[in-house]
């Protein structure tokens, strides 16, 4: 059993920590939270101990691996933490928000060979994942267009906008880890623009953005679009498309079940998409951990290591520039 040792214990955490403590070969060491009475909470619900802090868990003998959960700017420091006692890491994205930190937290961690995941877990969806391997399969010929649409179902609170980095660096972040991986070549061109269309007031001040697009062309000239708003009033709107030669493959969104309602008012009435990211991507996150523990197990690189990470902030900031300067930019600017 692979004992697992989870920080951070806010809503993302505490999936996890359940996650864990499910999985046929993983155990739940400890947790650790800055707020003593939310890890006591999970640590009560999982029977386990609560840790007094981040490094009596990085010290701990009965602690193997850890997943970080924490806020971001703490992610770089304790990967760093992780690796230099041996215990390999899966942390949430971004590694940071500033990609001169995740730099020098790569010159610091990759050649130790520990292992080094990061969670971004919708290359692990069912669907997306079908989809992926369609393409790769040749069923739909050569991939020409990657379009992914990704919409939340409502503006989160101004104090999450005011740590989050950007829409960029927060949200489409994870779209542009699902297109590198849809593409199967490095983007290296972005064109992006950035609006203020939800709530124009907040965003102009927070120098931030609710509505964005982003298009990205490879070497080879695979084309992909992302599409980024932060409310879709009829729930979490995720879906990729992948059009090829002789055909496409489109992974589409989650609904809580399929029933169809039909009268004199309407033609057809279904349910809303499922409510978030935890419900929407329920598989994806168990899938995440079972593909970290297999991979601890067997000595194996991550499927998603900390080079995804980095690459995807080189793909954020290269966006932020070209919303900026209004023009094409080319990644290798950036990084």
């Amino acid at each position: 059993m692979l004992r697992i040792a989870v920080l951070g214990c806010g809503r993302i955490g505490r999936m996890h920590a359940a996650n864990i403590a499910a999985h046929p070969r993983a155990e739940l060491a400890t947790v650790y939270d800055i707020d003593e009475s939310s890890a006591e909470t999970v640590a009560g619900r999982h029977g386990v101990r609560a840790s007094g802090s981040a490094d009596e868990v990085f010290a701990s003998a009965d602690v193997d691996a850890v997943l970080v959960a924490t806020v971001t700017d703490t992610h770089a420091d304790y990967i760093e933490k992780a690796v230099a006692t041996g215990k390999p890491v899966l942390c949430e994205k971004p590694i940071d928000l500033s990609l001169e930190r995740v730099n020098r937290c790569a010159d610091a961690v990759l050649s130790k060979g520990v292992p080094i995941q990061i969670g971004f877990n919708r290359r692990f969806d069912p669907g997306h994942r079908a989809a992926w391997n369609a393409a790769r399969s040749g069923e739909i010929g050569e991939l020409h267009q990657v379009i992914i649409t990704s919409r939340d179902p409502g503006m989160p609170p101004r104090a999450y906008y005011e740590a989050a980095g950007g829409l960029f660096r927060d949200m489409t972040i994870h779209d542009f880890d699902l297109a590198r991986f849809m593409l199967g070549e490095e983007p290296e061109e972005v064109f992006a623009i950035g609006g203020r269309l939800i709530d124009p007031a907040m965003m102009e001040e927070l120098n931030d953005y609710d509505s964005v697009m982003v298009v990205m062309r490879t070497k080879s000239g695979k084309q992909c679009h992302i599409n980024n708003s932060r409310t879709s009033t009829y729930g979490y709107d995720q879906r990729v498309e992948l059009l090829g030669s002789i055909g496409m493959v489109i992974s589409g969104n989650r609904k809580p079940h399929e029933l169809r309602h039909y009268s004199a008012a309407r033609t057809e009435a279904a349910a809303p998409y499922l409510d978030f990211f935890i419900e929407r991507y329920r598989e994806a996150f168990d899938a995440e951990i079972d593909a970290f523990v297999t991979s601890v197990e067997k000595g194996e690189p991550p499927e998603v290591g900390f080079e995804d990470g980095r690459r995807a902030l080189i793909l954020a900031e290269a966006a932020i520039k070209s919303a900026v300067e209004g023009r094409f930019v080319k990644v290798s600017e950036i990084g």
